[in-house]
């Protein structure tokens, strides 16, 4: 990562790659810059799908970011399911809706 660089991490992503027990994280600070962009990205590029299923199929802000959690899941090899939670978080906050409930059984499966 380049001195001059100046994205600032986020502490919600930064905590991702913290291990349960520690205090820092072991992830070079390069990759964990080019995960956070690529998540940052990712939920930037999800608002007009997810407002393109509010509108035209008539769902919940909360069904909708199901929709997008699921299919981040699915992508397994670019997104894992911390980083998923993190870029549906992420896109509800662009949106101005609720944070998605993690603790709710359905959400998470």
């Amino acid at each position: 990562m380049s001195a001059d660089n100046q994205i600032e991490i986020p502490p919600s992503f930064i905590a991702l790659h913290i291990a349960p027990g520690r205090s820092v994280t072991t992830t070079p600070k390069a990759l964990m810059l080019a995960r956070y962009e690529q998540c940052e990205d990712m939920a930037s590029l999800l608002t007009e799908h997810a407002q393109t299923l509010l509108d035209k199929e008539n769902l919940a802000p909360q069904d909708v970011l199901l929709r997008c959690y699921r299919g981040l899941l699915a992508d397994a090899e670019n997104f894992n399911a911390p980083e998923a939670q993190w870029v549906v978080t992420r896109l509800a906050e662009f949106m101005g809706w609720p944070w998605p409930a993690w603790g709710d059984e359905t959400l998470c499966k």
